[in-house]
């Protein structure tokens, strides 16, 4: 049975050792980092090795946001700006704001799919504050709860409409973070009205999504003890009730510094608070299996909440792609 894990790998292509702890393990999915990227042949004969490994169309992520995060880039795939520069055109025209997010998102989209990847970690929901770490930053779409929902819905149609699952990222809000959760465990102590207020706002706006990725934040005010991504209280009270969210909930990696303990340990910590999907980035193989042994295979609620996502991943909208490229330009270069 299909496991609760997404793997990365080390290289270019697939190890024999991989290509068999795949096909034991039989993850959900996998994710791909610019470690694993060359030019499209490579990355659709990768993509296409992956899936064989499992024997379905499994689904393949990336985070390709545009700006700083972007795995894929020129000469052989278009740049795209930050989230943030969306926003600079929607504080003077918001139609023109909404119009470039939406096609940014669906050109993107299209290039994954061409490619072979089918999800991307985009939208980004966060809200950053004044004094926050620069580890959200420029990736926001802007400073207001109101111009983020706005702009990560437009983004999630222009995705969807390029044949590609979005994964509103991170639940339930990262733009508080006084440190990068790559490093260290971010405690955010602001009071829970102002957080449902602001940081929360976004995602119930977006809270259709087919899948969204947890932040690896403290929240003192719900859960003094654990980040949202092992908190069952932030899963059940915040993400599932006050936010709304139906789809499937991953984990963000769990390689990060962020969380403690064993990967088996932080495995069962997740999946326990709540968790459908475990993200694993690294490709290092130990802390795979160590996943592997607590990756408990898909069913009852997450079995449905995961299909559920699946069924949304649909063949591209048929488009005048040059024309798309177009109006794409002439909108974030005013």
């Amino acid at each position: 049975m299909t496991s609760s894990a997404i793997y990365g790998c080390l290289d270019l292509a697939l190890t024999d050792a991989e290509k068999r702890f795949f096909r034991e393990s039989d993850p959900w999915g996998f994710i791909i980092f610019a470690r694993n990227i060359d030019d499209p042949d490579q990355v659709r004969a990768l993509t296409s090795e992956f899936r064989e490994t499992v024997g379905w169309n499994a689904p393949v992520l990336i985070d390709q946001e545009g700006g700083r995060v972007a795995r894929l880039r020129p000469p052989h795939w278009r740049s795209y700006p930050p989230g943030r520069r969306y926003g600079e055109i929607y504080a003077t025209s918001p139609s023109e704001g909404l119009s470039a997010a939406r096609l940014g998102a669906q050109l993107i989209a299209l290039e994954l799919r061409d490619v072979g990847v089918d999800v991307d970690c985009i939208p980004v929901l966060d809200v950053p504050v004044p004094g926050a770490h620069d580890v959200i930053g420029n990736r926001a779409y802007g400073e207001t709860p109101e111009v983020v929902s706005a702009l990560g819905e437009a983004a999630m149609e222009g995705a969807l409409a390029g044949g590609v699952l979005p994964i509103i990222k991170h639940i339930p809000g990262h733009g508080r973070a006084g440190v990068d959760s790559h490093e260290k465990l971010p405690i955010v102590d602001t009071d829970r009205d102002t957080l449902s207020q602001t940081d929360f706002a976004p995602f119930s706006v977006l809270a259709d999504a087919p899948l969204a990725m947890t932040a690896h934040v403290i929240y003192s005010a719900i859960d003094p003890e654990n980040p949202a991504t092992t908190s069952s209280t932030v899963i059940s009270e915040i993400i599932r009730d006050e936010i709304g969210f139906s789809g499937a909930l991953m984990s963000d990696d769990l390689s990060m510094k962020a969380l403690g303990g064993s990967f088996g340990d932080r495995t069962k910590a997740s999946l326990a608070a709540g968790c459908d999907l475990i993200l694993h980035c690294n490709g290092d193989m130990d802390e795979m299996e160590a996943v592997a042994k607590e990756a408990r295979p898909l069913s009852g609620a997450s079995l449905a909440r995961t299909e559920a996502a699946l069924s949304m991943r649909t063949d591209p909208e048929r488009v005048d792609l040059e024309d798309l490229i177009h109006r794409f330009s002439s909108l974030v270069s005013l």
